[in-house]
């Protein structure tokens, strides 16, 4: 197996592409994605608050590419899990990753790899390619956390429940976040290719 980055995206485009940058990286992003978590915004009608770890998310897949981007969110998720307050609000533990929340938890390594596999065919490149597949990422995300949430939390014990807890109070947000990585990804492609 080959522990590089592959130089279809972004950071195998501009820093070396050895084991130990592979590695390090793949800890930056899992830190990164940690300190995201810590800019949250609790809402009182559900479990699941507002934080910046999509973005980290998203980025990570794009910059890494599919293999490392989503190393990086399994990473972040075993250490949150073993007891290091990476989860929003520095929570941490295994009850978190079961509990009402860990579907985004999972969400994050899918839309990590598939926002990944995305950039390595190219579409960060352009405006055009990168803002639908962040989009992607971010409703893999949903796609696993609200059925998760709705499972797991007493209180919620509908679907459209489920949808008004876990999904509806976050698009303005989220779709925020993934015009900003969608603008920031092509200028950095087309500032690498200078």
């Amino acid at each position: 197996m080959q522990a590089t980055i592959p130089s279809r995206v972004i950071i195998g485009r501009v820093l070396p592409r050895s084991t130990s940058w592979t590695i390090a990286l793949t800890i930056g992003f899992a830190l990164l994605t940690a300190a995201a978590a810590q800019v949250r915004i609790p809402l009182p009608f559900t479990p699941v608050p507002i934080t910046g770890q999509t973005f980290a998310v998203l980025l990570s897949g794009a910059a890494l590419g599919a293999t490392w981007g989503g190393a990086s969110q399994v990473l972040y998720g075993l250490l949150g899990a073993v007891g290091l307050p990476f989860y929003a609000g520095g929570e941490s533990g295994w009850e978190v990753v079961t509990g009402a929340t860990g579907g985004y938890l999972v969400g994050f390594v899918l839309a990590a790899f598939v926002v990944g596999s995305l950039a390595e065919r190219h579409q960060d490149r352009t405006i055009a390619g990168s803002v639908p597949a962040f989009l992607t990422g971010t409703l893999v995300i949903y796609a696993v956390g609200v059925p998760w949430l709705y499972y797991a939390a007493d209180s919620i014990t509908t679907g459209e429940a489920a949808l008004a807890a876990g999904f509806i109070p976050f698009i303005a947000g989220d779709l925020i976040k993934i015009v900003l990585a969608g603008l920031l990804l092509p200028a950095a492609w087309k500032v690498s290719n200078q």
